[in-house]
């Protein structure tokens, strides 16, 4: 039973993991004009927008590995309500063209990362707890 628990939290950081670092490598080939953007709309200095590079690609890379995934996933907690508060500050509880909340994505990561905390990186990670 406890092996089940083990690969759900391996499971889980890895698809965390793994669906982020898709976001930071786009960022990384792309550019991150759209977060600068954002970043200066908010009256926020320019240079904080080079955080996406440690919440979208170091912090997945901690996650993946299972190396101090707790600290880890609290960071990604922090990323994810940055670009909730960046992109969509001004409409929360606005829906898309779907029905689904337009902060889906983002809230969604928010949640999951949140539970990788609470659950801890389980036996199949670089530093097990």
């Amino acid at each position: 039973m406890f092996m089940s628990a083990d690969i759900a939290k391996l499971l889980l950081r890895l698809s965390v993991g793994i669906l982020m670092l898709f976001h930071g490598v786009h960022k990384i080939i792309n550019g991150i004009g759209g977060v600068k953007h954002l970043v200066n709309n908010a009256g926020l200095p320019e240079f904080i927008a080079y955080g996406v590079y440690v919440g979208e690609v170091i912090i997945p890379i901690f996650i993946l590995l299972g190396l101090y995934a707790r600290v880890a996933s609290l960071f990604l907690a922090f990323n994810m309500l940055m670009a909730i508060f960046l992109a969509y500050g001004s409409s929360l509880f606005a829906t898309g063209k779907h029905g689904g909340l337009l902060i889906e994505l983002p809230l969604f990561y928010l949640v999951l990362s949140i539970v990788i905390f609470l659950l801890g990186s389980g036996k199949y990670a670089v530093n097990s707890k």
